[in-house]
């Protein structure tokens, strides 16, 4: 079995355990509409117009935040079936086959990811009741931005999964880990109207930058376009070293067992 038919077989597998879990998916999603709601519903005068949508108030500027919520909360999920796989001995099997190492975490990385953003396009449809129009080049950047927080965040669960080899101790992790990061990344306020050190934590927060890229996609924010290159340079390179981190620390791990 060479390295692609294994990626294409775990990824399969990952799939079907994750489809099987429907409480985890609906979780995924409910959580961060309720959270929309509470800003949304909470703080809807708070901003006025933000770029060039009519409806970009502060309902449709933090949908985009709440997408990419739902991708943090899938990734968890899908990291934590690697620490399922090595108490159920899926791992040593997996030694005992053909299979690449390296395989392994790309199949969990391709099928967390093709959940993660199937979820965060549903939270997506929630803008054009804001007053957001949808097109086909939006939401294909939209995901594309998206992809590339699923896979940095994968990446880096599943290193860390490995790391931790305990269910309850990765939840406490990756909450410390990378709710910080969401809060930090203006997921939920512009960060030009932060304060001063949050501008400088959120300027080298990879997920700032992400957001950036999702929001000018689907024109519920304005930038140059030096600012536009930036921020998807940085999300896409934020993306392989999540993946490349996955990748190492797995085919290590593997290799010294």
């Amino acid at each position: 079995m060479n390295g692609i038919n294994a990626t294409i077989a775990l990824a399969k597998r990952e799939l079907i355990r994750q489809v099987r879990q429907p409480s985890r998916i609906v979780a995924s999603i409910i959580t961060p509409l309720l959270v929309w709601a509470f800003f949304a519903g909470g703080f809807a005068n708070a901003m006025g117009p933000i770029g060039n949508s009519a409806g970009s108030k502060l309902d449709a500027y933090i949908i985009p935040g709440m997408a990419s919520m739902t991708v943090l909360f899938s990734s968890i999920f899908s990291s934590i079936s690697l620490i399922q796989d090595r108490h159920d001995g899926f791992l040593r099997a997996s030694l005992a086959s053909p299979a690449p190492r390296w395989s392994i975490a790309a199949g969990k990385i391709i099928a967390g990811s093709i959940v993660a953003l199937l979820q965060a396009f549903i939270v997506l449809l929630a803008l054009p009741f804001v007053g957001v129009e949808l097109t086909f080049m939006g939401v294909l950047g939209a995901i594309g931005a998206l992809g590339c927080i699923s896979i940095m965040l994968i990446g880096i669960g599943l290193a860390l999964a490995w790391i931790v080899d305990s269910t309850q101790g990765f939840h406490g992790v990756m909450n410390a880990v990378l709710m910080p990061l969401w809060l930090t990344s203006g997921a939920v306020f512009p960060v030009a109207d932060a304060a001063g050190w949050l501008k400088l934590i959120a300027s080298i927060n990879p997920l700032t930058w992400a957001h950036t890229a999702m929001r000018l996609a689907l024109g519920i924010d304005s930038a140059s376009s030096s600012q536009a290159a930036i921020a998807w340079t940085v999300s896409a390179a934020a993306a392989v070293i999540g993946a490349a981190l996955g990748f190492i620390v797995i085919a290590r791990r593997l290799h010294a067992h």
